[in-house]
């Protein structure tokens, strides 16, 4: 199925990527197993006397963990778990309210997405929609076009299922196209061509990358950096954010943002040549290769398209009624994210697609091959960010930081979080960059007497824009291990659009947050 494909190309990259940086990697996974500790006991034994027993004790912690993080020792995930559990250890916090993050209704809201996610994979939904997109006739064979619409399809589908799980699924579709154009170019100059020093194998697999990750921001369930930052938003700021209120500043950014991706690839990696006959025929041939819609896709797609309708449906009703109406209220009460996550999924145990044999369009075995490690990494963040609040010890950070920055401006101060959250998640992954810096920003945001919620959603929106480093992000070691990204490449188109996303970042959310009601 689709899903071991994606599996088995994982694996390839990951083979590609140990051989090409092992030594690297296993003196940062090395350093780190004793950096972590390490950095608990210099923050414990330093004399910071403005702090609680409690609080002192947590930030020692969490300099154990957010070390762990930027270098991978063991899982993120039993990072998260270490987090939780030092913090009943040692005093901060009892057990349950340790894990009663890991029970936060946005697990479930992740659950239920991941688990149509991968119904959509199983059954070949979303390479039925990747080649439907591809195979219109305006695409054809003209280079360009084919770029335009190969980074829109990774940046629609990665709106709704993980950008890693896009990414490796338009990966050989991007590699078949490519080695397409390789043939017409070596039969228009006579010479043969290696697909690899192809300019626009390159703009193609960056495309794919790049689009996936920026196509992640436009919906909460896209990436879980947004739901970790709705999540902590609300916790700390009493702000809820709606599915739909989310949309209506996302997505416009969006589309702003992929213009500016395409044209930035199109210019840094020209074609080789305008037009790639055969392209066409091949897409024409996938798609004709999948044959007609299945049962489990139908089954998919109405479980996807439920979801959507219960996820948008509170905006529709407070545009008509008003967000403070009795008929928004009691749809906010009974249909909340979660809910609407979870009925969609239920709905893929109980729609058959063979009754005689009692299938169903997913099974157990298949759903339980979701990313639970990110489940386990939401739930360990939040609860070291409730807890920062609960001991002062964020108001502390907040205050510190406020006074060394200087920042005063509720859009000074998104300025930076945008891009501190960028730096970061050039190191470490986009989950673990939300976790570590969107709690520092709300409290520095406080401390200075503003609002924290455009900052918390600058940092959340900066958290998933690492284009720089293969290790930025899953996305870019995928199409780092195809060969036909030279690092030096990744570094330059990675540095421009970090530059230039980051400030179109700042400028969106300064125009659009108050127009939503955010600001």
């Amino acid at each position: 199925m689709d899903h071991e494909k994606n599996h088995s190309v994982l694996s390839g990259v990951k083979e590609i990527l140990t051989s090409q940086e092992e030594q690297f990697e296993r003196w940062r996974k090395s350093i780190g197993l004793f950096l972590g500790p390490a950095a608990a006991v210099v923050l414990f034994l330093l004399p910071l006397s403005s702090l609680s027993r409690e609080a002192h004790t947590l930030a020692a912690i969490i300099g154990w963990v957010v070390v762990w993080w930027i270098t991978e020792p063991i899982p993120l995930s039993m990072t998260a778990l270490l987090g939780a559990v030092l913090c009943v250890l040692l005093g901060v916090t009892n057990a349950k309210a340790a894990f009663a993050a890991f029970a936060d209704p946005m697990i479930f809201l992740f659950l239920g997405s991941f688990i149509l996610a991968e119904a959509m994979a199983v059954h070949g939904l979303d390479k039925r929609f990747a080649y439907g997109i591809m195979s219109i006739r305006w695409v054809g064979n003209r280079a360009g076009r084919i770029l335009f619409a190969f980074g829109f399809i990774c940046a629609f589908i990665s709106m709704w299922i993980s950008n890693t799980a896009t990414t490796a699924m338009m990966f050989p579709i991007g590699l078949g196209i490519i080695y397409t154009m390789a043939d017409i170019t070596a039969k228009k100059t006579g010479k043969p061509v290696d697909p690899k020093k192809l300019r626009f194998g390159t703009g193609m697999m960056l495309m794919a990358a790049y689009s996936a990750s920026a196509g992640g921001i436009g919906t909460p369930v896209g990436t879980p950096p947004n739901l970790i930052g709705i999540a902590l938003i609300e916790k700390f700021t009493k702000v809820k954010i709606p599915f739909f209120q989310w949309m209506l500043f996302a997505v416009p950014l969006l589309i702003v943002m992929y213009v500016l991706l395409y044209f930035l690839m199109y210019a840094l990696h020209k074609p080789e040549v305008r037009e790639i006959e055969g392209s066409s025929a091949f897409v024409t041939g996938e798609l004709k290769k999948l044959g007609k819609w299945t049962r489990g896709q139908k089954n998919a797609l109405l479980a996807f398209c439920v979801a959507v309708i219960l996820w948008i449906t509170p905006g529709f009703l407070a545009l008509i009624f008003g967000t403070q109406s009795a008929p928004a209220k009691f749809y906010n009460s009974r249909f909340p994210e979660a809910i609407a996550a979870l009925i969609a999924a239920l709905l893929l145990f109980v729609l058959p697609v063979n009754r005689k044999e009692r299938e169903f369009t997913i099974s157990w075995r298949q759903a339980v091959r979701i990313d639970w490690g990110t489940l386990l990494l939401f739930g360990g963040g939040i609860t070291l960010g409730e807890l920062m609040f609960q001991t002062k010890l964020a108001d502390a950070v907040g205050k510190s930081l406020l006074h060394l920055s200087g920042a005063t401006s509720m859009w000074g101060i998104t300025f930076a979080a945008i891009f501190i959250a960028i730096i970061v998640s050039e190191t470490t992954s986009n989950t673990a960059s939300a976790n570590m810096v969107v709690p520092v920003i709300i409290s520095l945001a406080m401390a200075a007497g503003i609002n924290p919620v455009p900052p918390a959603i600058g940092a959340t929106l900066g958290a998933s824009w690492g284009f720089m480093l293969p290790v930025s992000t899953p996305p870019n070691a995928i199409v780092y291990g195809s060969g036909m990204v030279p690092i030096t490449k990744m570094l330059r188109a990675g540095i421009f659009f970090d530059i230039l996303g980051g400030l179109i970042l700042w400028l969106g959310l300064r125009i659009l947050l108050p127009l939503v009601g955010l600001a």
